[in-house]
């Protein structure tokens, strides 16, 4: 069955309702209003949001987004600033790890980042999606035929919408992407990536550590408190373990008892006793980017676009920089008559967000390659680079301002707090 026609130059597919989607699917909807038909397609819309239980890092500059949107005064008050940061290089062994770089996490008057819970955000993006007339489709996506000025994206029940554009949003395994043709390069990290919710003794006052380690970085990202219905409070944190994916399984089936000691060893105990509070997940890392952002009436959105170590904490807010981007010229092209899924348009997608996303993959995967090792010159190196860092204020407001998103030249409006 085929969706009526007629309002395919205006209607929009997107593929894939993560935190990138959803703000895509939002921000046109809340620009363009009834001028634009936004159809988000996702199995995962069936389920419960509140199951998430990750965290994420959300940039000053993201923060302004969602800002923008209408949305972070309803969700700023479970988001956890993060005050200040602490960098620090030793081996496992080493009885004390040197400070050797510290940031001060204000930016502009505002924290550089913010600790959010996923499942928290993703409701509340689904309830403003709902709430602004976008079209939420619990199933997913099969595949798509161009037909001259119209893309007929097929859903997995069978139904046809035609559409101005497909937005594909699924994932660094897009099977969009690859039934465009689209080429991916990637190469795998040997790292995997254990991510958990650590509850602690003591307050973490707002401080973020990343603990370099030669199997990899360990970051300690604080999480905000959780106030219990008799009034205890619970300290808790973020952990992105990275470890040699070779070890992974077998730490994780340890016994809990020792992969808590594990745990200790890395985490130390500057937070007092510690305990997991979730269960610890393992995800493969590896580095990926597309060679097209864009095909015909297709954009690639966030990790169908790109994958990056996530040593620097930005593959989501490049997958948001990705939405607020496309969601701009979008929407100033549809408000000038042109047809969103015309090449010219989309070829404006693809010079917005080439640079910004190859920087961003050479930085992190420099950092992974110069600090996951324990070789004497290299420590060096790096401790020597550190030092430095840490003694010109100049370079260091510089660091902090990339890692809010607040210096990639003046960026999508929605990244500086202004509506479409």
């Amino acid at each position: 069955m085929a969706a009526a026609a007629g309002t395919e130059r205006s209607r929009i597919v997107i593929a894939g309702g993560g935190l990138a989607g959803l703000s895509l699917s939002l921000a046109l909807k809340r620009a363009l209003a009834d001028g634009i038909d936004v159809v988000m397609c996702d199995p995962a819309l069936a389920r419960d949001p509140h199951g998430d239980r990750r965290s994420f890092a959300i940039a000053a500059a993201a923060r302004r987004m969602f800002e923008a949107l209408g949305l972070w005064d309803r969700v700023a008050d479970r988001a956890q600033p993060i005050l200040d940061m602490v960098i620090t290089d030793s081996s496992l062994q080493d009885p004390v790890r040197p400070t050797f770089l510290t940031f001060e996490g204000a930016v502009e008057g505002e924290p550089f980042a913010h600790m959010v819970t996923s499942g928290d955000l993703t409701a509340l993006l689904l309830e403003a999606c709902r709430d602004s007339g976008v079209s939420l489709r619990p199933e997913g996506v099969k595949g798509f035929t161009v037909q001259g000025a119209r893309n007929d994206v097929v859903l997995t029940g069978g139904e046809t919408v035609p559409a101005a554009l497909l937005v594909a949003a699924d994932g660094a395994r897009s099977r969009l992407r690859e039934q465009a043709g689209i080429g991916w390069i990637t190469w795998p990290y040997n790292q995997s990536g254990i991510v958990a919710t650590i509850a602690h003794e003591r307050d973490h006052e707002g401080r973020a550590v990343e603990h370099f380690l030669p199997a990899g970085p360990f970051a300690i990202l604080p999480l905000k408190d959780d106030v219990r219905p008799d009034g205890t409070v619970r300290h808790r944190s973020s952990i992105v373990w990275t470890e040699r994916s070779e070890t992974v399984p077998a730490l994780l089936e340890s016994q809990p008892e020792d992969l808590l000691a594990e745990l200790e060893k890395r985490f130390g105990l500057q937070l007092g006793k510690i305990a997991f509070e979730t269960k610890p997940q393992a995800y493969p890392l590896a580095f990926g980017v597309a060679r097209s952002f864009v095909g015909e009436r297709l954009a690639l959105l966030g990790d169908a676009a790109h994958l990056i170590h996530p040593i620097a904490g930005q593959g989501l807010n490049l997958g948001l920089h990705d939405a607020a981007a496309l969601a701009e010229i979008v929407t100033d092209a549809m408000r000038l008559g042109q047809d969103p899924g015309a090449a010219d348009v989309l070829l404006q997608y693809e010079r917005a967000r080439r640079a910004d996303i190859t920087a961003m993959g050479m930085v992190t995967d420099g950092l992974n390659r110069l600090f996951s090792n324990d070789l004497l010159p290299a420590r060096l190196i790096r401790d020597l680079g550190l030092g430095l860092v840490d003694r010109m204020p100049g370079l260091k407001r510089f660091f902090i301002g990339e890692a809010a998103g607040l210096r990639r030249g003046a960026g999508p409006r929605l990244l500086r707090g202004e509506a479409l």
